[in-house]
């Protein structure tokens, strides 16, 4: 999000604050990167108390980013640092519930919020947003080329150096869409370039960013076909060809060592392979079929790129963001460990 949009995303925020009796004081201070932002103050009194919060303004909020959002929210912080308020355009209620379950605070300009520090409660839902178009920026770093290239470069960040030719073939993208992604990366400052040579800022908001736009624009046109599986409990013994399906999401993620029991079953894969069909009898699942699902989603990416360091699962980004994109507690926990364990040392968060 922009300066302009930002401020008066946090203008309007600390008005419909006020409206609750609240006072509010927003204080800005730009710095310098290593986070390529400026800090927000709100600062929020009650009666005698005053409490202060960091703001992080966030453009979009849906069901499918709220674990990216609030992982992205939990960068460490020095100690004594304000709790972080997520100040956004619109919360509905139930994001509001999935928010507060995550124990994530919020705020937005129709006036709902979750305050809870200190002295200070206030939890506000059901309130509806004037109607608002999504900014033409916020659209455009979410195109299904940025978000296919940044993949491969994220699971192969070498490959940032390659020839065109080759990140193409590695995102599965048109040769004429790779220049375009790489100077969009380069001015949003996500790609440096020096000696001539260019280079991926790999830290754990690069990593955030993709998983957030990941759920709001290429996740949902994955999903090839849903599946009631009978012997959804012995999915563990089910067996594979990594050639022609592997694991995804919490089936993944218990694989890579979380300590999770998966409640939806994921595949990538063009297609399911007819013996599994038949040896696991999995049949066609209705609208409202919640149990025993089997989720099959299209690889998005190109047969050149090597997405999986474990053999039955796809590559470990791609288990951390479909676990964020749940928005489901455990599943944020399980994503958080995923990133401590295989992917802190390539994206550190700074």
């Amino acid at each position: 999000m922009d300066t302009e949009h930002e401020d008066s995303l946090l203008t309007r925020v600390a008005e419909a604050l006020r409206g609750h009796g609240l006072t509010v004081a927003v204080d800005r201070v730009y710095e310098s990167p290593p986070d390529r932002r400026g800090l927000t103050w709100l600062r929020i009194g009650r009666w005698s108390g005053r409490y202060e919060y960091a703001a992080a303004a966030w453009q979009r909020l849906s069901r499918a980013t709220v674990g990216a959002t609030v992982a992205q929210l939990r960068h460490p912080r020095d100690a004594g640092a304000p709790p972080v308020l997520l100040v956004t355009e619109h919360v509905t209620p139930p994001l509001a519930e999935l928010l507060r379950g995550h124990e994530q605070q919020f705020a937005d300009a129709a006036g709902n919020a979750y305050l809870d520090t200190g002295g200070l409660f206030v939890y506000v839902t059901g309130r509806k947003p004037q109607p608002k178009r999504l900014a033409v920026k916020e659209v455009r770093r979410f195109t299904t080329s940025r978000l296919k290239v940044l993949f491969a470069l994220i699971c192969t960040p070498e490959l940032v150096a390659a020839p065109y030719r080759l990140i193409a073939a590695a995102a599965g993208v048109a040769l004429g869409s790779v220049s375009t992604v790489l100077a969009g990366l380069q001015r949003d400052g996500l790609l440096l370039r020096t000696e001539g040579r260019r280079c991926l800022c790999a830290d754990k908001r690069l990593l955030d960013d993709w998983a957030h736009g990941y759920a709001l624009g290429l996740r949902g046109k994955t999903l090839s076909g849903r599946y009631v599986a009978p012997h959804f409990a012995e999915w563990r013994n089910w067996r594979l060809n990594p050639e022609q399906a592997r694991w995804g999401g919490e089936p993944a993620a218990k694989l890579l060592g979380c300590d999770l029991s998966p409640s939806v079953l994921t595949l990538y894969g063009d297609r399911l392979p007819a013996r599994l069909v038949t040896r696991e009898a999995l049949a066609a699942a209705g609208p409202v079929a919640y149990e025993n699902l089997l989720e099959l989603r299209r690889p998005f990416w190109g047969p050149s790129l090597c997405t999986g360091e474990r053999h039955a699962t796809v590559a470990t980004p791609l288990v951390y963001a479909d676990l964020l994109a749940t928005g489901n507690r455990l599943c944020v926990d399980a994503a958080e460990n995923v990133y401590d364990t295989y992917l802190a040392r390539r994206f550190p968060s700074r």
